[in-house]
Formats: structure tokens, sequence, C-alpha cells
């Protein structure tokens, strides 16, 4: 699987910054969901991050993280970023918004830097793994090496498996 890795906007971000990451490259294996790109790469997928960008009655966009197998739950995003409500951003938003497809959604590079969240299980682990900015790569970086990219707070953003 390892290839000649194509340089992501993300990983020049990241490089400028000097900052530590490993980027991962499946292109080829057809592979969409986060749980499937979690177990293509032999992750556990509460490692690997969605990144799900949404929007609040205010008018204002906010960014989550949360692991590739649960779900964000909405009420509980709106009261982490000091919200009424908030709700996903439509699909046909997301290029002109963000500058990413869908699929392709990093943290980092976005056109204008939102707030962001990450689940607080990402504490759990030395590292986190997200989108390279592009379908098919991820990059995994170190949570405390994540705050030099870009400011997050950490919360409990999921909703509870029944």
């Amino acid at each position: 699987m390892k290839k000649n890795i194509e340089k992501t906007n993300v990983m020049r971000l990241l490089d400028q910054k000097k900052i530590a990451y490993k980027s991962y490259c499946y292109v080829d294996t057809g592979v969409v969901s986060g749980a499937d790109v979690a177990a293509v790469l032999h992750q556990n997928p509460d490692q690997v991050f969605k990144t799900l960008v949404t929007t609040a009655g205010s008018g204002s966009h906010y960014v989550f993280l949360v692991p590739v197998e649960k779900e964000l739950d909405l009420k509980k995003a709106a009261k982490a970023v000091g919200e009424k409500s908030i709700s996903m951003l439509k699909a046909k938003d997301l290029l002109p918004l963000t500058g990413y497809i869908h699929g392709g959604c990093s943290p980092i590079g976005m056109k204008k830097q939102f707030k962001t969240t990450v689940d607080v299980s990402a504490s759990a682990f030395d590292t986190v793994i997200f989108s390279g900015g592009k379908i098919g790569y991820q990059v995994e970086v170190s949570l405390s090496d994540l705050k030099n990219a870009f400011p997050f707070d950490l919360a409990d953003i999921v909703t509870v498996s029944p």
C-alpha cells in the first residue's frame, strides 16, 4: 500500500509549522466510510476521527472532530460552543465554505479557521488520525502538536450508545 505519497495542503501546512506527522494513503482501495478507513489502515476506530462542519442558528459555523464510528450529538455540540442549536452543514455548502469536498474535509487548511471542538475521547490516545484534506489521505498527529496547528477545545460531543 506504500507508494509515493502525494503531499496534500494539510501535509504542507504541517511541514510549515514543523509539526511531526505520519501520513497514510489508501487511494486505490475504494474505501469511503470512516470505519472502513480505520480497518484498511489497521487502526483503532476510536483513534480515527472524522471532521464535521455545522452551522448554528446565529449563522456561525463550527467544526467538530469525532471518532469515525460515533455520531455527533447536536445538543452537546451546541452547548460546547455556546449556541442554542446547530445543524449539519449541507454537503453542497461544504466546498464553497471550507475548500474541501465531502470525504476529504480536514480541520487543517480550511478557507477560514472556524471554532473547532475535538471529542474528549481523543485525550485517551497519544495521537489522532484524521483526513489529510483529500479523499484517500489521512494524517496522524499528537494531540499536543495539533494545538500548534489550530486552536481547539476538548468536550464530550458524541451520542451515548444504547
